[in-house]
């Protein structure tokens, strides 16, 4: 194999593995969340029970990509055993539109004419009846409702009807809910929840020391025929030795400071994977930075570009006031912060009152600072409370990629920070 075919082949290896939730989720460690919910699903196909689980944790913490690895997985072990049906409380919310859906589904799994003249009652009873004929078939029927606590709004009628269905002896179904609220069982009215198996699997954001392993776990290349064994062996030894680098764990640190789902975290290994080097054919420190700092999202930071020497001056001030605990300011105390600021400094520029205020009506204009609500519509400017949109480290880092920004305000910010 020529070099330049295996280092284009590794990089297709690393973007392929990226793209795929069935290399990231599918591990057989038994306290992994696939395994659980793995045993869950089949012990009810192979046993002939019902069940109904929550998969409850933050967006883009993996839980429809567990789920759809495991429903594929358990398709192939059982392809004439299982129905999937799925809704969505973003487009199904209403009893009327679900059960319709519902039917729709059914029908095309088991080739019968769908009717959509049909009412809200025939469709309810036909879901019954299907579940009935599937139970004595030994079939199993999977509903995956994402957007659960949405379901969980009104009547809860379709939520009723699906778990009361469950308790005959000869259905067989699993219900599985997603959704990002961690408190979605509580959403339940009683009716409902004496029906629900009260099982739940917890998606967390992952840690610094998750996030390492599963780093080694995407970008080591396996040892094989299908790379040069020297090849291999330096690629996963130079991996090793960035993982484990200090500056690399302050850089992995920040990014999930900032976003921590799983899923972005992927991107962001894949921005890194597009810029490696294809001379060399290794990963660098450098190839991670570059990654970080074109997908690290700073709306703020652009804006502080274009502020005036006097608007950073405002911010500073309500910082300060901030870490004083005054969160809720107006524009009253921050010229008395602004004043204390230039007696301590003893600076040569000070600016005038009305001055100030054109600068922090600017600054609520461009959205750095907000009004806390409207009850103070009445009042002017001056006195009503605002709140500042920017975090200490935005405006830090805002400040010095500030060229003409004075040194006594990073000097405050340090002390503050």
């Amino acid at each position: 194999m020529e070099p330049e075919n295996h280092k284009t082949m590794a990089v297709n290896v690393l973007r392929s593995r990226i793209c795929d939730p069935k290399f990231i989720f599918n591990n057989d460690y038994p306290d992994s969340n696939y395994s659980k919910l793995k045993f869950m699903i089949s012990s009810s196909v192979t046993e002939a029970c019902n069940n109904s689980i929550l998969l409850l944790g933050p967006r883009g913490s993996g839980k429809s990509a567990v789920l759809e690895v495991v429903i594929q997985d358990l398709l192939q072990e059982y392809p004439d055993s299982i129905s999937v049906i799925r809704l969505n409380g973003l487009l199904h919310c209403d009893d009327i539109s679900a059960f319709k859906e519902i039917a729709r589904q059914l029908c095309m799994e088991h080739q019968l004419l769908f009717s959509k003249a049909a009412s809200f009652d025939d469709n309810s009873q036909f879901m019954v009846a299907i579940l009935k004929e599937c139970g004595l078939a030994h079939k199993t029927i999977i509903f995956v409702l994402e957007e659960f606590d949405l379901f969980a709004r009104g009547k809860q009628r379709l939520l009723y009807s699906l778990l009361d269905a469950m308790q005959s002896i000869t259905s067989q179904a699993v219900v599985l809910g997603i959704s990002c609220r961690l408190d979605a069982d509580q959403l339940l009215e009683k009716r409902v929840r004496s029906r629900f198996s009260h099982r739940k699997l917890l998606f967390l954001p992952p840690s610094m020391e998750d996030s390492q392993k599963l780093l080694i776990h995407m970008l080591t290349l396996p040892i094989d025929s299908s790379f040069p064994h020297d090849y291999a062996v330096e690629f996963n030894r130079k991996v090793q030795n960035i993982i484990e680098d200090r500056k690399f764990k302050e850089t992995i640190k920040k990014y999930l400071n900032v976003d921590s789902c799983i899923k972005h975290l992927l991107r962001f290994l894949f921005c890194a994977v597009s810029h490696m080097d294809m001379q060399t054919g290794f990963l660098s420190q450098e190839n991670f930075e570059i990654a970080f700092s074109s997908i690290q999202r700073q709306p703020k930071l652009e804006c502080l570009r274009n502020c005036s020497n006097l608007e950073l001056h405002i911010l500073v001030c309500m910082k300060r006031l901030e870490v004083k605990e005054q969160s809720l300011c107006n524009f009253n105390s921050v010229m008395k912060e602004y004043k204390s600021m230039h007696d301590s400094f003893r600076t040569s520029e000070y600016y005038s009152r009305n001055v100030c205020l054109r600068a922090f009506e600017h600054l609520i204009h461009r959205e750095m600072i907000c009004f806390t609500d409207n009850r103070g519509q009445s009042l002017t400017v001056e006195f009503r409370p605002v709140k500042l949109l920017i975090s200490s480290a935005e405006l830090h880092q805002g400040l010095k990629a500030y060229s003409s920004c004075p040194a006594y305000l990073l000097k405050l910010m340090d002390r503050e920070g």
